[in-house]
């Protein structure tokens, strides 16, 4: 919203409006997890978590563009009317669509000491601590091309805004196809090979990147298919490392939940604020934030693969 700051508009209504706005997406996010781990178990949950994918991968592709006609044709002001119409067709279809698939739990509670608690005994299970860890790198990992590649893209390679959103639309659309072949892949595969060998190539996407940048050996087209090989893994990691962490729990899903969408939230804060804080007008702090990330979540997942005989 950097345009209503330019123009003095921020005033302190619209803030609160717009933190309001933030918290019922995340509820649905965190919601939506726990729903799925009610309905489904095993592998099952891992392939939902793919098809959830295609949503999260389309809309970065849509929103923009939509969001754009809206200003252009309409004015600003109007995407706040798109937004009340979405948030209001989201609720007539939670009410007379969504089905419940938990009843209530009276001895359940939200005093902070007790949600505390509950966190903390999520925690403790080790599948969880695992692969919750293994999602959050991943998270970094993203957040720091988020973070990184319009500067990379449109200033170091001169290409222009247009074309850029060109270039984030393919990298979506090949984290979407990885989700979608992962579902494919999990007829024949559990969750933990198929993240072995995802992360693996992830690492070797990253270190490859981050050495090219270094040595002053990179292009366009091969930071795009770095880039673009990075990306397709995350359409691996990301539902299954999601799948495996809840997969344990049952009356605890909603902590979990939670729990793992904040632990990735986090990590990739952390790390679009470390590629902006190393800005030294090249590629390098966001190749090297990748591949650390890459590097980080693979040799988490590779620690704990000893025990996934038990696990299975």
């Amino acid at each position: 919203m950097a345009f209503l700051i330019e123009e003095k508009r921020f005033t302190s209504p619209t803030s609160s409006a717009q933190v309001s706005a933030v918290i019922g997406p995340t509820a649905g996010m965190v919601i939506s997890r726990a729903m799925v781990r009610d309905m489904f178990a095993g592998s099952e949950i891992a392939k939902v978590f793919s098809l959830l994918m295609l949503v999260m991968g389309v809309a970065p592709i849509l929103a923009p563009t939509i969001g754009g006609i809206v200003t252009t044709t309409l004015g600003w002001q109007y995407i706040f009317v798109v937004l009340t119409m979405i948030g209001l067709s989201l609720l007539v279809i939670s009410i007379r669509v969504l089905p419940e698939t938990r009843e209530p739990d009276a001895t359940l509670s939200l005093h902070p000491i007790r949600v505390l608690r509950d966190y903390f005994s999520v925690l403790q299970e080790p599948r969880f601590a695992t692969y919750a860890l293994t999602g959050s790198f991943a998270s970094a990992g993203l957040f720091a091309y988020i973070a990184g590649s319009p500067f990379v893209f449109m200033k170091l390679f001169g290409v222009s805004a247009q074309h850029y959103g060109w270039i984030f639309g393919m990298n979506a659309l090949g984290l979407i196809t990885a989700s979608q072949v992962n579902r494919v892949l999990l007829r024949k595969r559990n969750s933990a090979e198929i993240i072995l060998r995802a992360s693996t190539l992830q690492c070797a996407f990253g270190l490859l990147f981050a050495v090219c940048t270094g040595i002053h050996l990179i292009s366009f087209g091969g930071t795009f298919l770095f880039i673009f090989g990075f990306m397709m893994m995350q359409g691996f990691v990301f539902p299954n490392a999601s799948a495996l962490a809840i997969e344990p729990f049952t009356r605890n899903a909603g902590s979990a939940s939670a729990l793992l969408g904040g632990l990735q939230m986090a990590s990739g804060a952390v790390a679009s604020a470390l590629v902006s804080y190393c800005h030294n007008n090249t590629a390098l702090p966001m190749a090297g934030a990748m591949r650390r990330a890459a590097s980080r979540g693979g040799a988490t997942t590779r620690a704990r693969r000893s025990g996934w005989a038990n696990w299975r």
